[in-house]
């Protein structure tokens, strides 16, 4: 059984410890909606924030009650009224909602104050601290409708807020905000979190919703088999979100889209969209490579570079199980930080998941591409045809006419990318003579295209 236990949970738990360290201090603000919390989903999603915070994260939970603001109106005889997708709050409509407003505040702050023996709370100390941080004006008179006491954020109370979260405190804010002369107004829950995080300048704004996430149009830059596309550019998203049918509904992707967007365009590095379905969707997200769900980006994360000196650790990590299972031929230390200059990395959120080395040979107008690997946490992704066609690049620039490999065990790979294979005494000389007659190593060839 701990042989088990060792096998699955260290390496696992190893693995997720970049995205601990890097995550440490940062802010997120994470929009629930109020279908989550009539779904069950509130227990669970209350223990993974938690974990999040223990882990130094700083979080801001906003939450929705639009299901339960409908239930409290059919109680009492009334309908809805909404134009052009938005809710109109009329006095009966604005009394519903701070009774339920009111009712979800009760339950999470109930589910945040488990600590039963156990159970993933026990032991855990999460203080939510709630206040008048938003303050509102009314949405007014559109296209001769009035909408009442629907409102828009006017200001957010950033001092009083981070005031809250340094001091370790989670600050839990409802979709309400208030004038200056005490009236109050029911506002939208994700403009709330939107607002919020754009005026804390937060690391990340997440969306806890009905959707799993953005379904990428076939025809679309760097769309993928995938249905739900795991990460998507800003100018990518913009183009997206042109082509969708525009929609207050929060059951149409377009509408947490255009505020991720709107997130990420006024300063927010990063704006997720989860499904509050899927147990665990928040960790998934923030602690694995891919997530689950859709983030929009300002710009690429995933970023091929030259190697420096800071990267020889991550370098000896990501091929050293190739190195012990015989794909690759050893390298030490020494080895690679003498040749740090040809390796090129595949960094993504700060992480090293591949790399290879180019060693020219200028005089026979040829290189080797060596110590080619992909970490086993983006395998079939496409990383492996990134590096390589960065790798042809550099060889070009140095104009170089082809480049070589020598490999034991992938070789359709690189037959697959155009690679041919020749006898080993097509290398450089000077190659040769360091040839490893004994491995048996195939050499593949790929000419480049000027």
């Amino acid at each position: 059984m701990s042989a088990v236990f060792d096998f699955t949970f260290v390496p696992w738990f190893r693995s997720v410890a970049p995205y601990i360290h890097m995550h440490r201090g940062a802010t997120f603000v994470v929009g629930m909606v109020g279908e989550a919390i009539a779904a069950g989903k509130l227990s669970g999603i209350a223990t993974d924030l938690a974990l999040m915070q223990s882990l130094g994260i700083k979080v801001v939970l906003v939450y929705g009650f639009r299901p339960q603001l409908d239930e409290q109106l059919r109680s009492k005889g009334y309908a809805g009224q909404y134009a052009s997708g938005m809710r109109i709050t009329d006095e009966v409509a604005l009394d519903c909602a701070q009774e339920a407003a009111g009712q979800l505040r009760f339950e999470i702050e109930a589910a945040f104050s488990q600590g039963l023996p156990n159970t993933p709370m026990a032991g855990s100390t999460v203080r939510l601290v709630s206040g008048n941080f938003l303050t509102a004006r009314p949405l007014g008179v559109i296209d001769g409708t009035d909408y009442l006491s629907t409102g828009v954020v006017r200001k957010v109370d950033v001092a009083a807020i981070r005031r809250s979260v340094e001091a370790g405190a989670m600050v839990l804010l409802s979709p309400f905000g208030f004038s200056p002369t005490g009236e109050a107004f029911n506002l939208v829950m994700e403009e709330v979190a939107a607002s919020v995080a754009i005026a804390l300048q937060a690391d990340k704004l997440i969306f806890l919703t009905e959707c799993p996430g953005i379904h990428v149009l076939p025809d679309m830059p760097d769309a993928k088999d995938n249905p739900i596309d795991t990460e998507i550019p800003l100018e990518h998203a913009r183009a997206l979100l042109a082509r969708l049918p525009q929609s207050e509904s929060s059951k149409n992707q377009s509408f947490y889209l255009a505020h991720c967007v709107n997130a990420c365009e006024h300063g927010v590095p990063r704006s997720h969209i989860l499904p509050y379905a899927t147990d665990g969707a928040l960790l998934m997200e923030i602690y694995m490579h891919d997530g689950i769900g859709t983030m929009i980006v300002d710009e690429k994360l995933e970023s091929l570079r030259e190697a420096t000196a800071d990267d020889i650790g991550a370098i000896l990590k990501l091929i050293g199980p190739m190195e012990q299972d015989g794909t690759l031929v050893r390298r030490d230390r020494t080895e690679i930080e003498r040749d740090i200059a040809n390796y090129t990395v595949l960094e993504h959120d700060g992480v090293i998941f591949g790399c290879a080395a180019l060693y020219p040979y200028p005089a026979d107008k040829t290189g080797e591409m060596a110590a080619l690997t992909v970490s086993d946490q983006s395998q079939g992704q496409g990383d492996g045809e990134k590096i390589l066609k960065r790798i042809e690049q550099q060889a070009r620039a140095m104009g170089l006419s082809s480049i070589f490999v020598l490999t034991t065990r992938t070789m359709h790979w690189f037959l697959k990318r155009g690679f041919e294979t020749v006898d080993p005494s097509w290398m450089p000389e000077a190659r040769v003579r360091k040839y490893n007659w004994n491995r048996k190593s195939v050499v593949l060839v790929k000419r480049l295209d000027r």
